[in-house]
């Protein structure tokens, strides 16, 4: 079953301190994250997922983003999960 991928969201949180004005916004992966279109990787790949059917999928952006991840900094798949 597929997972929508979430927007990134402004609303804020009372209790908690929003993860992205904690990050360094010229990294250069934060960059990169931010010039990607990621509903053309959602509607690319969201015919091989059943809607209602399974277990519920990580997000489409998740799984594009830890393989370009690693591919990008030369790392193995044990390296990229930690």
């Amino acid at each position: 079953m597929l997972t929508k991928s979430s927007p990134i969201s402004t609303q804020s949180n009372l209790f908690h301190s929003e993860l992205f004005s904690q990050l360094d916004v010229k990294d250069p992966l934060i960059q990169l994250a931010n010039t990607i279109n990621w509903t053309v990787f959602d509607d690319a790949f969201e015919q091989h997922y059943s809607q209602n059917n399974g277990r519920p999928s990580k997000p489409i952006r998740l799984m594009v983003g830890l393989l370009l991840l690693k591919q990008l900094e030369n790392l193995s798949d044990e390296r990229v999960v930690l």
